[in-house]
């Protein structure tokens, strides 16, 4: 089965509380998570993934969606970090999750004549370098030197007086959330048992060793324990409180850094490309995102609820300041579509900037029987994954094969080529326009049949959704049958980007929602009714918290709107 259905997950639930003991458990559906779980099942390890949450709730949802080398690491001569990071980018684009990720451009506009011209097309210059040598630079183009005159007719929105020139190169971009589901779901179809919104509440010892977890199924309250030779703890932000339930500090910190992006109409910004500014602290991108741009990002210290993040208006504020800074016709909270928040795990060092933290990651062993991955960056995971499970099978008897998650590509990239070749063809069976067909092939890949199947079953699914017409009813169907997701938010969130797209927030939207998830998720008319509830508090509380000055009381009102799922029986 190559589904995240609700009855996979019982399914799931029942072999991990009552079948024979793990190899590897990993807890936390972030993409290391995710990843380290797909890394473990083609290694022929008995593996089981769990999250607390939805699958990329956290920070693998709320990133600038970009898999890049990362130019601002070159400028600290950290070269590791960018070649790995390029040569992930390479194999993301060419052959992991092709139908995912796209390449992106991006406009650097320079303010100096001479030396930042020869500075920054340095810079750009050893990225594609380093890129090509990494063995996986192929499909991008090369970076090019722009006049002033050229680069404002790539973007009239710029003020002519904010640049003199500028260096345009390429990186890439992928949807975070769907990507993080896929793995998961990818390592469901090699036999990974997999279950979100499932907390774990302690650690199973025998004497130092851990042995396991106690498990809490949320939606039913029961309790379950789940037995692994190995547990890896690949929680992200989390990482410190996860240690706490073994009552062990572990060997590092993680420390949550805040990100907050806005996405405001294709329109408000004339350009034909994505742009790059610098500020006082680090990079601001301005980024295409099909008929929207998102703008960001911000780089503070977070110290409050970690599942909730909040951008206050003084976030909001300084990313419009600092892009209105090269904008002929300013941008203002007006023109403001949509607004989220995301926390970085950073490792905690000695310097007091966020900015300045590392972002290389870290494997432990703190305890037998437990090993810890953290930090690194979102482009970087797969390496995350691969070298947690290494620790993982090192204390595993016997010999356990290498990884070979760089030749294992994710469901939906097998094939995607030749049935993208036959949009045309699939556009004219189904009846849906062919821009249509294209934004589903953007979205599933080659797995676009199982959703025009729901369709061919029901024609009314081929319909727009109310209040978001870039998707279709099928698709909000599709997202809990065979994508894990157990609530509206999950949909409107994650699955989709409606929360973030339409002016409303996806208010129009969930009604109709819970009504399509209804049938699948065995719902009655109570629980339409309170998941629309829910949703409706969490925009409220997130629109109030927006017009707060400051992070503690922006956090304040976010926090007021409940839980989906109690982390609680």
């Amino acid at each position: 089965m190559n589904d995240l259905s609700p009855t996979r997950r019982e399914q799931s639930i029942q072999a991990l509380g009552d079948g024979p003991e793990l190899d590897v458990l990993v807890i936390g559906g972030g993409v290391v998570g995710a990843g380290a779980a797909l890394d473990a099942v083609p290694r022929g390890l008995r593996t089981g993934l769990l999250e607390a949450r939805d699958y990329a709730s956290g920070t693998s949802s709320w990133s600038s969606k970009l898999v890049h080398g990362g130019l601002r690491y070159l400028e600290m001569l950290d070269f590791a970090l960018v070649h790995e990071a390029l040569r992930e980018r390479g194999l993301i684009l060419q052959s992991l999750a092709p139908h995912l990720a796209r390449p992106v451009a991006f406009l650097y506009p320079l303010q100096h004549r001479l030396w930042e011209r020869l500075y920054v097309g340095a810079g750009v210059g050893l990225y594609d370098v380093m890129a090509v040598s990494s063995g996986n630079g192929a499909g991008l183009p090369r970076h090019r030197h722009l006049s002033r005159r050229a680069a404002l007719r790539l973007v009239p929105g710029l003020r002519k007086d904010a640049l003199v020139g500028a260096v345009q190169y390429y990186d890439a971009q992928i949807d975070d959330a769907r990507h993080t589901m896929e793995l998961v779901r990818t390592a469901a179809a090699y036999g990974a048992l997999t279950a979100n919104r499932v907390r774990v509440t302690g650690f199973l010892r025998q004497g130092e060793r851990v042995t396991g977890v106690r498990a809490l199924d949320l939606p039913t309250g029961r309790g379950f324990d789940v037995r692994a030779r190995q547990v890896v703890n690949a929680t992200g932000v989390w990482t410190d409180d996860t240690q706490a339930l073994i009552a062990e500090r572990g060997q590092f910190h993680v420390r949550a850094s805040k990100g907050i992006h806005l996405v405001v109409p294709r329109d408000r910004i004339q350009s034909s490309t994505g742009m790059i500014l610098r500020t006082e602290k680090s990079v601001l991108f301005v980024i295409p995102w099909g008929r929207h741009w998102i703008i960001g990002t911000t780089d503070t210290d977070w110290a409050l609820d970690k599942a909730h993040p909040a951008a206050s208006a003084a976030d909001i504020d300084y990313l419009l300041d600092h892009v209105n800074a090269v904008l002929r016709t300013p941008l203002t909270r007006m023109d403001v579509e949509g607004v989220y928040a995301g926390l970085r795990p950073l490792l905690s060092g000695e310097s007091e900037s966020t900015s300045k933290l590392s972002r290389e990651h870290v494997v432990a062993h703190p305890v037998p029987g437990l090993v810890v991955v953290a930090g690194g960056k979102y482009t970087t995971y797969r390496i995350m994954a691969k070298d947690a499970v290494d620790a993982a099978a090192d204390a595993l008897d016997g010999r356990v094969p290498a990884s070979t998650t760089h030749e294992v590509p994710l469901l939906g990239a097998v094939g995607y080529q030749a049935i993208r070749n036959q949009r045309a063809w699939l556009a004219q069976s189904s009846g849906l326009h062919v821009a249509r067909i294209e934004h589903l092939l953007g979205r599933y890949g080659s797995l676009v049949s199982q959703v025009l199947a729901l369709v061919a079953a029901d024609p009314s699914l081929g319909q727009p959704l109310e209040g978001a017409p870039d998707y279709l009813r099928a698709e909000i169907v599709y997202a809990a049958s065979h994508e894990g997701a157990r609530h509206v938010e999950d949909v409107l969130s994650r699955r989709t980007r409606i929360s973030i797209e339409t002016w409303d927030r996806g208010l129009a939207s969930a009604r109709p929602t819970a009504q399509l998830l209804a049938p699948v998720l065995g719902w009655g008319p109570d629980d339409v009714e309170r998941e629309v509830a829910q949703y409706t508090a969490r925009v409220e509380a997130e629109r109030t918290s927006q017009e707060m000055p400051d992070d503690e009381s922006a956090h304040a009102a976010r926090i007021k709107a409940p839980e989906v799922e109690p982390l609680s029986a």
